[in-house]
């Protein structure tokens, strides 16, 4: 019997008495790779964090990671990685991707040694190997200040796999990146697919050209409510972006991803 990496049951979250999240269920099993879709302001932020375990229902509701209701939170965000744009401005400008990279093992922002705690040729091996899946070894040497938008992304990414994580999320990993800075860091995001050790992934978004074939499974998010999950192809129908937006789009689907147009 395999375990969800994640379990979400009726998941309730209140803020000064408004709900932001109302009876989430959600499950994200072993092998998933998800994208959550919805406009700015539908709950996928506290979704997050609730995942990661930086907010908790307090309105109701269980959440089960790895079938444990209670766990230990520094253990916990070391196994969920969490990638966002904030945090590109805390990493250190001048630092080298390699150490940067290396970084995420030990959950440091800029890698230093402590007694007991040094970084082994083995951890830099690795964080080589991590770069070299999503194409960028070459950017080992490079400091991290001086790389693109979709760079500094490739390269947090590859921090995260550090830890050994189950899963992943990348919250708008694509914003502020004009149009070919956006699909060549898709394009190498899509190339992970084909590893079969490479942990599941939950990708947040509300563009729905983003959703890469690789993720099979879509949830869809309107003012903290699940309006649709499931079977990608079976969420995006024009039909139910038109519930989710509030405007009429024709989906035009090309070599996997789907192209809103207008009607």
């Amino acid at each position: 019997m395999n375990i969800p990496h994640l379990d979400l049951r009726e998941v309730t979250y209140a803020l000064n008495g408004k709900r932001i999240l109302a009876a989430v269920s959600w499950t994200v099993n072993e092998g998933d790779h998800w994208a959550i879709l919805g406009p700015n302001g539908a709950g996928k932020t506290t979704l997050l964090k609730l995942a990661c375990g930086y907010l908790w229902p307090n309105a109701g509701g269980e959440i089960y990671r790895k079938g444990e209701k209670l766990v230990n939170l520094s253990e916990l965000r070391r196994s969920i990685g969490w990638v966002t744009s904030t945090l590109v401005s805390e990493i250190p400008l001048r630092e080298t991707v390699l150490n940067t990279v290396v970084s995420g093992k030990y959950a440091q922002i800029g890698l230093r040694e402590y007694p007991g705690q040094s970084p082994r040729k083995g951890d830099f091996k690795k964080a080589k190997n991590h770069l070299k899946e999503l194409g960028c070894e070459d950017l080992a040497r490079r400091s991290f200040g001086t790389l693109s938008q979709g760079e500094q992304q490739k390269v947090l990414i590859s921090r995260t796999r550090m830890a050994d994580p189950y899963l992943i999320v990348l919250d708008e990993p694509c914003a502020g990146m004009d149009p070919g800075a956006r699909e060549a860091f898709l394009s190498s995001l899509s190339s992970i697919k084909k590893d079969g050790a490479f942990p599941s992934l939950v990708y947040v978004t509300h563009h729905v050209e983003e959703i890469l074939p690789m993720f099979q499974k879509t949830l869809l998010l309107k003012e903290g409510k699940i309006i649709r999950s499931g079977k990608t192809g079976d969420v995006l129908t024009s039909q139910i972006l038109k519930k989710l937006y509030g405007v009429s789009l024709k989906l035009v689907k090309k070599q996997g991803r789907y192209w809103p147009l207008p009607k």
